[in-house]
């Protein structure tokens, strides 16, 4: 949505995060599950990349 804010989910009982506050002011995070850490980037096209 353009003024910023997020449309609702189909998935209400889900957590939702968004990407950014994840990343903060970068482009990429480090996740871990399991002791294995798993990186988060967004591209210069604004999509989501999650690789181990």
């Amino acid at each position: 949505m353009e003024d910023g804010s997020l449309a609702p989910t189909p998935f209400p009982q889900l957590p939702r995060f968004d990407a950014r506050d994840l990343i903060r002011d970068g482009t990429t995070a480090l996740i871990e599950l399991d002791g294995q850490i798993y990186t988060l980037r967004i591209t210069r096209a604004g999509k989501l990349i999650l690789t181990k």
